[in-house]
């Protein structure tokens, strides 16, 4: 496994990528809401990072990705394609996963929005996963290890009487928008590989609400949960500084 260690120069343009990244997701958030079809927020999304960023839609044509952003609602875990078929309603579950380059490198993150009506076990697993790729975060320094990042969230969430996806993992990103290491969300601690000062990856966990297991629909991209019930998950890029850590994709409403 060959894990890029970024120079001062690449972090200060993975810093650019990053607040593009965010910018897009706290622009998108008016527009999300009941009755807007996902296809419309791919294309107020597109417009915006090729127009106002200047930047590049990263999943855009990404191994034959056909639209610019994820839209993943309810029981659909990952990789949803944005589609005019598919309309907000009432309780629903979105998440919104946003990966911009710029100057060649990425920023990758996404949130999860919670549409009126939801219900508290729809807000409940929001919450949790949020809650879950906090820990994960909080554990990001030097001398740490993979493992103790995937114990935590699994931890976190199995307490919950949740359970975390093993097919689909964080990744190292930079130039690449899916480099080493892999960052899975379960594991244990003490185990896997050791951070380093100026590695970036992701870390996005993806909780379900039922069992952990997975359906691949025919698409070849849109991942639901083989029971059908609800998945959230949040996503965040992260850089290893000198004594901790530095979200790059931080929004203006979030602390760290």
């Amino acid at each position: 496994m060959t894990v890029i260690i970024k120079t001062h120069d690449q972090i200060e343009k993975m810093r650019i990528a990053g607040r593009l990244a965010a910018d897009v997701l706290e622009m998108i958030g008016e527009h999300v809401k009941i009755g807007v079809t996902t296809e419309e927020l791919n294309t107020i999304c597109h417009d915006y990072i090729v127009n106002v960023q200047k930047a590049i839609p990263a999943p855009l044509n990404y191994h034959g990705f056909p639209k610019s952003i994820c839209t993943s609602v309810n029981h659909v875990i990952c990789h949803g394609i944005p589609t005019e078929k598919k309309t907000l309603k009432k309780g629903d579950i979105i998440n919104v996963d946003i990966t911009v380059i710029k100057d060649g490198f990425h920023g990758d993150t996404s949130k999860m929005f919670i549409m009126d009506k939801a219900s508290p076990a729809a807000e409940r697993i929001c919450r949790v996963s949020h809650e879950c790729l906090l820990r994960g975060i909080e554990l990001v320094k030097p001398g740490a290890r993979l493992g103790d990042i995937g114990a935590v969230i699994q931890q976190h969430a199995e307490a919950q009487h949740f359970s975390v996806v093993r097919e689909y993992c964080g990744h190292g990103i930079g130039e690449g928008f899916h480099e080493e290491p892999q960052v899975l969300h379960y594991g244990k601690t003490g185990t896997g590989h050791i951070l380093q000062e100026g590695m970036i990856f992701t870390i996005e966990p993806m909780i379900n609400a039922g069992k952990r297991h997975t359906k691949l629909l025919p698409d070849g991209w849109t991942v639901h949960t083989k029971d059908r019930k609800n998945s959230a998950q949040w996503e965040h890029t992260i850089l290893v500084t000198k004594d901790g850590y530095e979200v790059l994709t931080k929004r203006s409403d979030e602390t760290f």
